[in-house]
């Protein structure tokens, strides 16, 4: 039965029209995201786009965030192309790029056959609500560059084309204005070209030449962006900082966090692997790394040698998000495309596998869609911030203690306080010195939302904090989420009038004037919420 279903399985994927159709199901698959509020990141994105005013000290001016001014761009233009969502159908043209791309370079290293079946993993791993299906982030808008600097990698060793290998280097450049860390395509290249000149496919004086055309092309981003920040006026080492120096300041933050909750995020980022079957492709291709090297070892070599620096990158991020596994699709491409091609019970186990991951994303995104429309999903944020919208005047501005981007740009509301995510906060801010200075000064904010307990992070600080947020503000309401031992207090500044915010919280979400009409003793002691 099993062999009778796995011929069946192979004769409908190994058709004309299975890339086509594949490319247009990961576009497709992303639309239903366009339904769903903005998320976090996309909106703290979106709101240094929009007030984006560089400075000497500053790359982005009013608000810091630790990404390229590419992809900052790139939400700015998508926000005025068609408003802030718009960014999601930018993902899902990225997606079929991906697909496209994928199924050029498993037909350049393997077959037709399993040219199709790379393109059929793809975009089920693309569509898996297990990872990501509805928010976009540069590790998304990065992957058809990554795949298109792989393909063109490995044409220009077959044709020792300089243009090809000059176009790749680009390729794999601008990868790197989306996210910073995502030196996979570099990686590739350059195990690919040192690796084919010991195996004698190139020669020596093709290794120099190509190398230095492909430098010369991922240089080119990196150029381009420094001419900017040099023409916008801002300091070098301030860019250095944003994109590169912070991290280094924020992993020792991270590290000093609560090892529960990292373990526990990165047991739900294996998990969401396995069940996207990513895992399950590399894990193949590990297992049969030396017949792989038998067969090409040049190819093999950047495919580990890609394989290990990207998940050193998700390793030594520290944070262990679930999108954080995108980067590590063009290597699982490469892995599903070369097992995918033989017929032994090897190739068999890879067919079976990406069958199954397909199953697997239709399966979920059944549950996903089903799981909205009964209206089980909670928009804490998003209903918090329209309730402050409508209870807002038009100069009130807010400041949200915990880094929730969604909820500040619902509100329609800026704020005065740089940290629109917690980790810049806790690694810029530890002591809350400059967030104590605003809430005391003449540009106080109108509005603080308390979406995690001041001393969530720092108990001293947070403590005066709250003292003097008790002192300057009214507890006015709560926002959605509310707990007996968890208030997300709304707070007003004394001396305003405004009505209370009316919150209308989806899912069964708690929140309203009712919930935090009484302000919140100061707090001792250790918080449990630590993180």
């Amino acid at each position: 039965m099993w062999t009778r279903l796995a011929r069946r399985t192979d004769a409908l994927v190994d058709s004309r029209w299975t890339i086509p159709v594949a490319a247009a199901a990961a576009f497709l698959l992303r639309l239903p995201g366009l339904t769903r509020p903005i998320r976090a990141d996309e909106a703290g994105f979106l709101l240094v786009a929009r007030a984006w005013d560089p400075e000497p000290a500053s790359v982005y001016g009013p608000y810091f965030v630790d990404r390229p001014p590419l992809l900052i761009a790139t939400y700015g233009w998508a926000d005025d192309v068609g408003g802030p969502l718009f960014i999601r159908l930018v993902g899902a043209v990225a997606c079929a790029l991906l697909v496209v791309a994928a199924a050029y370079v498993a037909r350049l290293v393997a077959t037709e056959t399993a040219s199709r079946w790379t393109a059929l993993a793809v975009a089920a791993i693309t569509s898996n609500i297990a990872i990501n299906a509805v928010a976009v982030k540069g590790e998304l808008l990065a992957l058809p560059l990554l795949m298109g600097s792989l393909w063109l990698a490995l044409l220009a060793v077959r044709d020792r084309s300089w243009v090809y290998a000059l176009g790749g280097g680009l390729l794999a450049g601008l990868a790197l204005g989306f996210k910073q860390n995502l030196v996979g395509g570099i990686v590739f290249t350059a195990v690919l070209f040192v690796a084919s000149t010991f195996a004698g496919r190139i020669g020596l004086a093709d290794l120099v030449r190509l190398a230095l055309t492909a430098s010369a092309g991922a240089l080119v981003p990196l150029l381009g962006t420094v001419l900017w920040a040099r023409a916008a006026g801002v300091d070098l080492d301030a860019l250095w900082y944003a994109v590169y120096g912070f991290r280094f300041d924020a992993a020792g933050v991270l590290a000093s966090g609560s090892a529960e909750t990292e373990t526990v995020r990165a047991a739900l980022l294996v998990v969401s692997a396995l069940g996207a079957g990513m895992l399950l492709v590399i894990g193949g291709f590990v297992v049969h790394i030396r017949g792989e090297w038998e067969d090409d070892a040049p190819l093999t070599a950047a495919v580990a040698g890609m394989l290990v620096v990207d998940v050193a990158g998700l390793v030594l991020g520290g944070s262990f998000w679930r999108d954080y596994l995108f980067p590590l699709l063009p290597a699982t491409a490469l892995c599903a495309a070369l097992l995918a091609r033989r017929h032994s019970k090897r190739g068999v186990a890879m067919r079976s596998v990406i069958a199954a991951a397909a199953v697997s994303t239709v399966v979920l995104l059944a549950g996903w869609a089903g799981y909205q429309a009964l209206g089980l999903q909670e928009f804490d944020e998003v209903d918090t911030g329209e309730a402050l919208h409508e209870a807002a005047a038009p100069d009130d501005t807010l400041v949200v203690f915990g880094g929730r981007a969604d909820l500040q740009l619902t509100s329609g509301l800026p704020s005065p306080y740089e940290h629109l995510w917690s980790l810049p906060m806790r690694t810029l801010d530890p002591h809350l010195e400059d967030l104590e200075a605003v809430v005391t000064g003449p540009d106080a904010p109108t509005w603080i939302v308390e979406w995690v307990g001041f001393e969530t992070w720092n108990d001293t600080a947070g403590e005066e904090l709250a003292a003097l947020v008790q002192e300057r503000y009214v507890a006015h309401g709560a926002g959605c989420g509310t707990e007996p031992d968890h208030r997300r207090t709304i707070w007003l500044l004394r001396g305003t009038d405004r009505p209370a915010p009316e919150v209308d919280c989806h899912g069964g979400g708690v929140g309203g004037a009712a919930a935090g009409d009484q302000p919140s003793p100061v707090r001792t002691g250790t918080s449990p919420a630590r993180r």
